[in-house]
């Protein structure tokens, strides 16, 4: 029995309670985190000049620290005890949050957001640690079933928060929200979690510092390299760099992994078939939360024109009804083979990205609410049937192992998710402003109209270019058919986005149905 389990059984119930609170008051503040700056996206851009391909850092960044530092949570416990782990995550994240509404360029937020996400890998799985240790197992399912309600919230209302703030007060202000909340519980942890030298009992296990460097090197290097390809141009030095950096990383992380007596990553667990097309589905999951939570502000806030708290507001019920069918799911995921809520969750959601293809700028409020709002049922079915299902195909040596993958697999498709996306916006933008483009000629009945009308509107105002077809000649011509050109481009290149995610999850229910298969380990 560690000492956390003696605490919960000496003090009783009340302490159980109080130590879940603590924990997740940490969790639900750097879970909200992860979407509560996506609405403040645009003011940001327009504070410090960031380029699309920049500003996706500031979610890409944060979800890539806490892929990369969730897997030092064991370690951390081991070695500082509940306390300095806790504490000292909650100090880090809010001296992350300080620094960002502080920020006074974009290589300032970005580094804010960064260590944002590096705390934020460390409290999360803290929190399950600390509910499987002072609950008894037969109310552990009851703790679970709570704490999924609250985090699940967290995300869901964060965008709403953000936007309220941001229109009322100041995109910095996204940053400092919750740093109350993580004081109270830095304060709480201080008083209820052991500290080290009650912990000392177990053998302590070496960090895995070069399996760490390697991981961080490789993931880096590909989400720079992804990230820059569009401004440096995809077979320049650098980027060929970046990938080639990023697979030599990433091999020689493998090898060192699979020799080293505690890797930080267990590979052991890939042998298993269904394991790794659970894994695989998550990936997808990841890329389909954080890429829709991501990319739905930004479409809504520069192509519909929407306030923050506009575009917040439409992605409330999405979040509401989520909250609502995850602890329905939970309990149907253990009635059903796994399978088939997670194959139905996703057809659900890739329904929802289906019917976004065709989204326009005057799509009505309520339409593109309720087709988020579907897409938020397919995420809510599949998620516990997945963690369920993928690890009942583990040996039960192998359970801790396959649990920190899954949630890492899942993060890493997080992360992935919204650089992918990004890249692929920004460079279909190009793509089809450039076809656009090629029809502004005056062979071209429709324009030579417009042209026709424009040149009378100018030369009605003195202008001596009004009546020409030439836009070579006419500078007020020419800036107006851009700034139409240029939305409709980006219109189109977020419809893509749309449609290549739907694609990407009608896929994925080919290896959901694989989980399902009898493993050959």
């Amino acid at each position: 029995m560690s000492v956390l389990e003696s605490y919960g059984v000496r003090f009783g119930p009340w302490y159980r309670w109080l130590a879940t609170g603590t924990v997740m008051m940490g969790t639900i503040a750097t879970t909200a985190t992860a979407t509560i700056v996506n609405v403040a996206l645009t003011d940001i851009m327009g504070a410090f000049g960031m380029g699309s391909d920049q500003i996706q850092w500031l979610s890409t960044g944060f979800l890539a620290a806490m892929t990369a530092t969730m897997l030092m949570t064991a370690w951390a416990l081991d070695h500082l005890g509940y306390r300095a782990t806790f504490a000292g995550a909650m100090g880090l994240f809010i001296f992350g949050s300080i620094l960002g509404a502080a920020s006074t360029g974009s290589d300032t937020v970005i580094l804010a957001r960064v260590i944002q996400g590096a705390a934020s890998g460390i409290v999360q799985p803290m929190a399950m640690v600390v509910m499987s240790q002072v609950f008894p197992a037969e109310q552990r399912g009851k703790a679970m079933g709570i704490y999924g309600v609250g985090i699940v919230l967290a995300p869901a209302l964060g965008p709403t928060v953000g936007g309220i703030l941001v229109d009322q007060y100041s995109w910095r202000d996204v940053f400092l929200v919750v740093v109350p909340f993580c004081l109270i519980g830095l304060l709480a942890a201080n008083v209820l979690f052991p500290g080290k030298h009650q912990d000392h009992h177990k053998p302590h296990v070496p960090f895995d510092l070069l399996g760490f460097l390697l991981l961080c090197t490789g993931l880096t290097a590909l989400l720079a390299g992804l990230s820059n390809g569009q401004r440096h141009g995809w077979d320049s030095d650098f980027i060929l760099g970046c990938f080639a950096l990023s697979l030599l990383a990433t091999a020689l992380f493998i090898w060192w992994e699979l020799r080293c007596p505690h890797p930080l990553l267990h590979l052991r667990v890939f042998r298993v078939g269904p394991f790794v097309a659970a894994c695989l589905v998550a990936f997808a999951l990841g890329a389909g939360i954080y890429g829709s939570t991501y990319i739905i502000p930004l479409f809504l806030q520069t192509v519909q024109g929407y306030t923050p708290t506009r575009s917040g507001l439409l992605m409330m019920p999405a979040g509401l009804i989520l909250a609502l069918v995850f602890p329905i799911a939970g309990q149907l995921s253990d009635k059903v083979r796994p399978q088939w809520p997670v194959m139905a969750g996703l057809a659900i959601f890739g329904l929802s990205c289906w019917l976004s293809r065709k989204v326009d700028i005057d799509t009505a409020f309520w339409q593109m609410a309720l087709w988020v709002l579907i897409g938020r049922i397919g995420l809510g079915l599949m998620l516990p049937a997945l963690n369920a299902g993928g690890l009942r195909t583990l040996p039960p040596e192998l359970l801790a192992q396959g649990a920190g993958s899954l949630n890492f697999i899942r993060q890493l498709g997080g992360a992935f998710g919204v650089n992918l996306l990004s890249v692929l916006v920004d460079r279909r933008t190009f793509l089809h402003s450039d076809a656009l483009a090629q029809t502004l000629t005056p062979a071209n009945p429709a324009f030579a109209e417009e042209v026709r009308r424009l040149g009378l509107f100018f030369g009605h105002w003195g202008n001596p270019f009004g009546e020409t077809l030439s836009l070579k000649v006419n500078p007020g011509i020419m800036e107006y058919m851009q700034q139409v050109v240029l939305p409709k481009a980006r219109l189109l290149a977020y419809q893509d986005g749309f449609l290549i995610v739907a694609i990407v999850f009608f896929l994925a229910v080919i290896p959901a149905w694989m989980m399902g298969q009898k493993s050959k380990a």
